[in-house]
C-alpha cells in the first residue's frame, strides 16, 4: 500500500486561462476577458486545505503550476498558495517548484516576484525558433521575445526548461537539425521536444479533416527528425531520459518523474488529474474541466472533483507499465508483478527482445532506441 513512496508525492495546480488558444492545443485552456484572481485564490486555498487533510503527514517533493498560462497568475497569488502549501505539508529540503510560462507574458519584475515567492524552476513554451512557424502555430511571441524571455528566466531561476515542436508544416530534417542546434547554443539544461500531433477538437484537427493543413512531414520524415533529435541532444550532453524529454544529468523534471514512476500526486484546478493512495487503495481523481463548474463547486463547499475511481491490480499494473516504459531507465519487473498481481509475460518479453524493441535483465525491462518510437505497439504486446 506504500508503493507510491518509491516515487514520492507531488502537487499539480492547474491555471486554466490563456491570452489566446493555440490551434494545435487540446489542453484544458480557456480565454476569458476578466478573471477575478482573488476569487480563484480562495478556491485554490480551499482545495489545498481539503487535500492536505487527506494526505496529512506526507512529505511534499514537488509543486507544478501548469495550464493554460500560469505566468498570467498574479505573483501575489502564487506566493499565497506556496505559503499555504508550506503550512499544509512537510516540504522536502530540495522542494522543486515549477511554473509554466509563455514568452509573451514574461517580465523581469514578474519573474523576480515569482522567484521571491518560492518558484525555482520555469518551463517556457517557446515552441519554435522561426517567426513564420510561430505565426502558423498561433503563438503570440516572436523569436526575439522568446530569447529575451529566456535570458530573463535564466537571471531569475536556477533551472529553466523550454519546449519546442518539430515536424511542423513545411519543416525539413535539415531545418530541424539547425534549429535544435541553435536552441542548444542557448545553454539550456532541459528540453521538452514534441512531434506536432493533430488532435480532434482543435483548430488544426478541423483544418486537417478538411484537407487544409498542408505541408506536414510524412511519417518517415517525422521519424527521421525524432532520431536526429536523439543523436544531437545526446552528443550535446542532454540525453533523452523520457520519450520527449532531454536533460543534463541532475536537471530532469522531478515533478514529471513522479508521474512516470507512478508516485502519488494531488491535482487541483479545472480538469486536473490525481493519483492518491488512501485507505488501502489507489484512487484516480479528476476535476470537472469547465472553469466555472469547478469554481462553483468549491465555493459551494463541495469537493471539486468527479467521483473517484479505485484502481484494480490490472489497471495499476498497466498504468505503471505505460508510464514507466516512457523512461530510459525502464521499469522494475518485481514492482510490476506486485502492482498487477502477475509477472510480465516471459514469451512477450522474449519476442520483443528478439525484435530489438526491448532490453531486459532479471530485474528490469526498458524500451530500446528502436522501441521508443513504437512504444504503443510494444505496450500492446506486453499487455495482451
Amino acid at each position: 500500500m506504500d508503493d507510491w513512496r518509491s516515487a514520492g508525492f507531488g502537487l499539480y495546480i492547474h491555471w486554466p486561462f490563456c491570452a489566446s488558444k493555440c490551434p494545435y492545443c487540446d489542453f484544458n485552456s480557456h480565454v476569458a476577458e476578466k478573471i477575478d484572481q482573488n476569487r480563484w485564490l480562495r478556491a485554490y486555498l480551499s482545495e489545498i486545505d481539503r487535500l492536505g487533510h487527506e494526505t496529512k503527514g506526507r512529505v511534499l517533493s514537488t509543486v507544478f503550476f501548469g495550464g493554460g498560462t500560469p505566468s498570467l497568475m498574479d505573483p501575489e497569488l502564487v506566493a499565497a498558495l506556496l505559503e499555504r502549501i508550506s503550512k499544509t505539508w512537510l516540504l522536502a529540503n530540495d522542494l522543486e517548484v515549477t511554473l509554466e510560462a509563455n514568452p509573451g507574458s514574461v517580465e523581469a519584475g514578474r519573474f523576480a516576484a515569482y522567484a521571491e515567492a518560492g518558484v525555482n524552476r520555469v518551463s517556457m513554451g517557446v515552441q519554435a525558433l522561426n517567426d513564420t512557424d510561430l505565426r502558423r502555430l498561433g503563438r503570440m511571441h516572436s523569436v526575439a521575445e522568446a530569447r529575451a524571455a529566456f535570458d530573463i528566466a535564466r537571471a531569475s531561476f536556477g533551472r529553466v526548461s523550454f519546449d519546442l515542436i518539430y515536424a511542423r508544416q513545411g519543416q525539413t530534417l535539415s531545418a530541424w537539425q539547425a534549429e535544435l542546434r541553435e536552441a542548444l547554443a542557448m545553454a539550456v539544461d532541459h528540453f521538452s521536444l514534441y512531434q506536432l500531433t493533430i488532435e480532434q477538437g482543435t483548430v488544426f484537427g478541423a483544418r486537417h479533416a478538411r484537407g487544409q493543413l498542408k505541408g506536414l512531414p510524412l511519417d518517415d520524415e517525422a521519424a527521421d527528425m525524432y532520431l536526429a533529435t536523439q543523436d544531437i541532444c545526446e552528443t550535446a550532453g542532454l540525453p533523452a531520459y523520457e520519450v520527449s524529454n532531454h536533460a543534463r544529468p541532475g536537471q530532469e523534471s522531478r515533478h514529471n518523474l513522479i508521474y512516470w514512476r507512478s508516485g502519488d500526486y494531488a491535482g487541483i484546478g479545472p480538469g486536473a488529474h490525481g493519483r492518491l493512495t488512501l485507505t488501502g487503495s489507489r484512487w484516480a481523481t479528476e476535476a470537472p474541466r469547465a472553469p466555472q463548474v469547478w469554481l462553483d463547486a468549491v465555493e459551494a463547499g463541495r469537493p471539486a472533483e468527479l467521483p473517484r475511481e479505485a484502481l484494480g491490480h490490472s489497471e495499476r499494473g498497466a498504468e505503471f507499465l505505460m508510464m514507466g516504459l516512457r523512461l530510459a531507465e525502464g521499469v522494475s519487473r518485481e514492482r510490476f508483478a506486485a502492482l498487477s498481481g502477475a509477472a510480465l509475460s516471459h514469451d512477450a518479453v522474449t519476442r520483443l527482445v528478439e525484435l530489438g524493441m526491448l532490453a531486459a535483465s532479471d530485474e528490469r525491462i526498458r524500451a530500446t532506441r528502436d522501441g521508443m518510437p513504437v512504444l504503443n505497439a510494444v505496450l500492446r504486446e506486453l499487455l495482451a
